[in-house]
């Protein structure tokens, strides 16, 4: 069982382990030493965030690899799917993100790509922690004073992605369109600015200066609420909001309501079908999907297959079964046709085109999306025991099953990214929903509140 690394990669408080400075460093070095059984000088390429400790800990990471023997090229700030693009388009042996995503400015991560552009495997991710955590009991090696091992930022890495991105939906134009663009002070503040100014329209940009504390901080993904009340006022067409590292999006449509990776999966697979492209006709989603959601792709013969949270498990699914769209709830929508992993970036291109091309609003597209009601409550725990070795969140749990059987649906699971229990429940009436959801919500505090 894995300890440092998560559903997406390791996550904590910037400066307390295990993203401290021993442990940082001391991954930079068994990162190095892996890849040189299969590279004699292996070459890492490193992007971060807008978080104000991305600059220390990308120079102690940089400097473990170099320690170890390897090379590091810097993409400065950058999103997460841009490391994925330029890890596999220039050979880098690994692709290292420093991002907490959505989380607040406090934290901080290391996301890591494989040479092929995909996550690594959970194996080779074990591999590491064992060494980190030989490393770190042995005394990791002091950190060199000579030169820094990190590089100056090289602009190249960044226009390169942009270039990708404009060639992944040619011919797309924007003219016409009045959208508003939320970059949550985070990664995709370095890119969207130039992208969308080249395609046209009329763009407003929102929280887009980032200070080092801002990112997500009531903007972004994670308050898609407010590029939707930012999209009804301006009167634009439609909102994008980004997450800090921008691999996922979620819209707005020009009522002012949210649409979330639910609604842009059954738009998507309606597009990629009327074209011929939807693989197995079939849709890879989560177990937080809606119900709703199945119940629209199945009108229109299209199967949908529930993988566990994580879009890393969202493609593996996927690869089994040859569907060739899936995604998360979030936001994290996967293409595998244009990119190896979730990039919100990508996916408003690919929805703005297909708007643009079936010539009718955003809300007219999903309209008859009929979400049936969800809560997610969100419990923070002290620990992360087994849930179903807890007597009374496993019978909390076995009387909302009883209860909703056939009319709703009860996901209850740790975040892997947060300490945090995650409490959903969709049901036909709110009122059974709110009180099944609250008393496991109770269950749980009751043992593991931190």
């Amino acid at each position: 069982m894995r300890k440092l690394f998560g559903t997406d990669g390791i996550r904590a408080i910037a400066g307390e382990a295990p993203l401290d400075r021993p442990t940082i460093f001391a991954v930079g070095l068994a990162l190095a030493h892996q890849l040189r059984a299969t590279h004699a000088v292996p070459s890492f390429v490193l992007g971060m965030d807008t978080r104000e400790s991305g600059g220390w800990i990308s120079e102690t990471i940089a400097a473990g690899l170099a320690t170890g023997g390897a090379t590091v090229a810097n993409a400065g700030v950058i999103t997460t799917p841009a490391i994925a693009y330029l890890t596999r388009k220039y050979g880098f042996a690994t692709g290292i993100v420093i991002s907490a995503s959505h989380n607040p400015w406090q934290d901080n991560g290391i996301k890591l790509f494989g040479s092929d552009g995909y996550k690594l495997p959970d194996a080779l991710e074990l591999a590491i922690e064992d060494e980190i955590f030989r490393l770190l009991a042995a005394g990791t090696p002091p950190q060199p004073s000579a030169a820094p091992a990190l590089p100056p930022v090289d602009d190249l890495y960044r226009h390169d992605y942009e270039r990708f991105l404009r060639s992944a939906v040619p011919g797309l134009t924007l003219a016409g369109v009045h959208a508003v663009v939320d970059c949550a002070n985070g990664a995709a503040s370095a890119i969207a600015p130039e992208l969308f100014a080249e395609l046209g329209g009329r763009i407003e940009l929102t929280h887009y200066t980032p200070d080092g504390r801002n990112i997500n901080a009531n903007c972004g993904a994670l308050h898609p609420e407010i590029v939707a009340a930012e999209t009804r006022a301006k009167g634009a067409s439609i909102g994008i909001t980004f997450d800090g590292d921008a691999d996922r999006a979620l819209f707005a449509d020009a009522t002012g309501r949210v649409v979330n990776g639910d609604a842009i999966l059954l738009l998507a697979a309606r597009a990629l079908k009327a074209e011929g492209r939807l693989a197995a006709d079939t849709v890879v989603a989560t177990t937080m999907s809606n119900m709703g959601l199945e119940a629209a792709l199945g009108r229109d013969s299209i199967r949908m297959l529930r993988a566990p949270v994580g879009d890393k498990y969202v493609l593996e699914m996927m690869q089994k079964h040859g569907a060739s769209l899936g995604g998360e709830q979030s936001g994290h929508i996967l293409f595998p046709h244009l990119a190896t992993t979730g990039d919100g970036l990508l996916t408003a291109l690919v929805v703005l085109d297909i708007v643009c091309r079936a010539g009718r609003p955003l809300a007219e597209l999903v309209a008859d999306l009929k979400v049936f009601p969800q809560v997610i409550i969100n419990v923070r725990v002290r620990e992360k025991r087994p849930l179903d070795q807890i007597a009374t969140v496993a019978e909390a749990i076995r009387e909302a099953e009883q209860a909703l059987a056939g009319r709703g649906r009860v996901v209850v699971r740790y975040s892997g990214t947060e300490a945090l229990a995650r409490v959903m429940i969709e049901a036909e009436s709110e009122d059974e929903m709110q009180h099944h959801a609250g008393q496991i919500a109770a269950a749980i505090r009751a043992e593991l509140g931190a």
